[in-house]
């Protein structure tokens, strides 16, 4: 595909802010500093450069605007003549200092974690010097002259630039579409190019615009000290030197270079000033960067059978530093074309359990299982993420790359999972596109995720997942932030994809609504565990764990009275690491007794397709039946 579509679009908006005041102003400034610098030196040349013995140190006339200078030069010729000069140097010291800082920017970002760290670390202590002192300094080492000058204004600007893309580019880099790509296989220099120098251009173009006024002042003043340009040659900040001597004889000599360089300061702050507007950006923003994700070491573990399950997992633990566990050795599994539902609050490990089986848990998490299964090969060793695995993120901004066309995203993960070629690959997005019903695919296909509203980007990111031929569907919160209608479509569109392509889902949500509408059976998790495993016909009234009922309780329905007080559940989750020997709801469950809080219950068995990790399931003690504590003890002692 070609960039007409990000072209015109640019230009569109680029074309409406040229006709804004700010925008007449900015182009009529570069329009005139642009004729002077090409036509002066024609036009004028010659005069700037004829001595006339007869006419030394004159004030202004109607033959000399300006005056003339010691050797009878006329002042307004030098200064336009000058023009060209002094933009010339200027524009290189920018493109050394803009160069370098988005190559130190952005390097952190691709090279291993020490020297990344190391050129942070650096960046950061050049910033803190003092930006005169170092420029002066710079100077120095290269020497007096106008290639010494630009060189020392040129690298005095890479910090400030490379601070500021360092931190552009850590936002970037946390990003999900960025940690696809590098599952994908993208090199460093395509990642760069590709994915992160794209989604930082505006802000960047903006502050090199900007800095440019402040590089012509740095240049001219080196000039004005002698450091800078030397005879014969002269730009601005000399011409304001050889004349400060006579500002109180010919006030207009000595401040017409002056004001050239304020005026074609203030043109580059216009200029950038459009170029935000134009690009819908008032000013960078800066995020913490988020570790970049690398390969899980994870336990050895000798195969065993799947027992027909599409995915078996056992004793899967996720661990953080510190000794956190974030999923705390569960055990979970999935049918052929089944379709589990995932809930529990925020801070449960259901997000992790998710991404420990698409291989995509973040650094620096570990991921052990005894055994971690699909479809009959080790994830470990052989994930399927692309290919037989989808995966359907919360935000899918986050997912998809702004910078790229979403059918140029879709084709990427044929081309490199199923090995097809542009074409074939591009043929096969315009078809998933439609499959996920997108009206006109061939028209979305050339947008880019800003032109698509929320649950088109949902589906976009659907179709991303169809791209290879989905044996399982991970959908981490895939309806969060859509409206009520844009959640049932999407919904609806599950169900259809699995009903046509016979997958599996995993469904991830802390709406039990939308659980049941869609799942057959539901896992519950509370602190990192699986309290509980039972279909869905069963949850709603039938749920044996306090937790799971408290969860339930909270819900109204239709049905529910409007003077109903909704159940409410005290205290809040445990953090990772908080949970102690006992059942971790133990401290919020109102039916907790000394048992729960010095023995953890295991799931087990409750019925026919059910289990509960409970010590007083709520079924069975309503129904006067012993509880598990009562039978494991009887059982002891026969």
């Amino acid at each position: 595909m070609s960039h007409q579509g990000q072209d015109s679009s640019l230009r569109h908006r680029l074309g409406r802010t040229l006709r804004t005041p700010v925008g007449i102003t900015a182009l009529t400034a570069c329009l005139l500093v642009a004729l002077v610098a090409v036509f002066g030196p024609v036009l004028l040349g010659d005069q700037a450069a004829r001595i006339d013995t007869d006419a030394i140190n004159q004030g202004s006339s109607a033959a000399h605007l300006l005056g003339t200078d010691q050797l009878g030069r006329d002042i307004a010729a030098r200064v336009v003549v000058a023009t060209r000069l002094t933009l010339r140097l200027t524009l290189l010291a920018a493109a050394i200092g803009v160069g370098g800082g988005l190559l130190l920017g952005v390097a952190p970002a691709v090279v291993g974690r020490r020297l990344g760290r190391l050129i942070t670390a650096t960046v950061g202590v050049l910033v803190a010097f003092p930006g005169l002192l170092f420029l002066l300094f710079l100077a120095t080492i290269f020497g007096v002259g106008s290639t010494g000058a630009v060189f020392a204004v040129g690298l005095a600007m890479v910090p400030p630039m490379a601070r500021l893309v360092q931190n552009l580019t850590a936002s970037i880099a946390g990003s999900d579409y960025v940690a696809a790509a590098r599952i994908l296989g993208v090199g460093r220099f395509k990642l760069v190019v590709r994915h992160l120098l794209p989604n930082i251009a505006e802000p960047s173009v903006l502050f090199a615009t900007q800095a440019a006024g402040g590089i012509l002042v740095a240049f001219s003043g080196l000039s004005f000290l002698g450091l800078g340009v030397q005879p014969p040659e002269y730009d601005w900040g000399r011409l304001l030197n050889e004349q400060l001597n006579r500002i109180y004889v010919n006030p207009a000599a000595a401040l017409a270079p002056g004001a050239a360089v304020v005026l074609t300061g203030l043109m580059f702050g216009l200029v950038g000033e459009v170029l935000a507007q134009a690009g819908g950006r008032r000013a960078p923003q800066a995020r913490e960067a988020t570790p970049q994700q690398q390969v899980k070491p994870q336990d050895e573990a000798a195969p065993d059978g799947d027992g027909g399950a599409l995915v078996r997992a056992r004793d899967l633990r996720v661990t953080f530093p510190g000794g956190r566990q974030a999923v705390r050795g569960i055990s979970l599994s999935i049918g052929v074309g089944e379709a589990v539902g995932l809930v529990g609050e925020s801070g449960s490990g259901k997000s992790l359990t998710a991404l420990a089986l698409a291989d995509l848990v973040p650094h620096p998490g570990r991921v052990f299982a005894g055994t971690l299964r699909f479809d009959g090969h080790d994830l470990r060793a052989d994930p399927r993420l692309g290919t037989e695995l989808a995966m359907v993120f919360q935000d899918p901004m986050a997912s998809l790359n702004p910078a790229l066309r979403v059918g140029r995203q879709l084709a990427e993960v044929a081309e490199v999972h199923l090995g097809e070629t542009r074409g074939q690959a591009t043929a096969r997005a315009l078809d998933r596109l439609g499959a996920v019903r997108i009206p006109s695919p061939e028209r979305r296909a050339r947008q880019r995720p800003h032109e698509y509203s929320g649950g088109m980007r949902q589906r976009a990111v659907i179709a991303m997942g169809l791209m290879g031929e989905p044996k399982l569907i991970i959908a981490d919160e895939p309806t969060t932030a859509l409206d009520v209608a844009v959640q049932q479509q999407v919904l609806d569109l599950l169900a259809e994809v699995r009903e046509d392509s016979g997958a599996a889902l995993l469904l991830i949500s802390h709406d039990l609504a939308v659980v049941a509408q869609v799942c057959e059976r539901v896992l519950v998790m509370y602190g990192g565990l699986i309290v509980e495993d039972l279909p869905v016909a069963q949850l709603v009234g039938g749920a044996a764990h306090p937790y799971t009922r408290a969860l339930v309780g909270a819900v109204p329905t239709m049905a529910t009275d409007p003077g109903t007080e909704l159940a409410t559940i005290p205290g809040r989750p445990p953090e990772p690491g908080e949970t102690g020997a006992g059942c971790p709801f133990a401290p919020r469950c109102e039916r907790a007794r000394e048992r729960c809080h010095d023995d953890a219950p295991e799931l087990a068995g409750f019925g026919p397709g059910r289990q509960v990790a409970c010590w007083y399931p709520v079924d069975a003690v309503s129904a006067g039946a012993p509880d598990r504590a009562t039978s494991h003890g009887a059982e002891a002692t026969s």
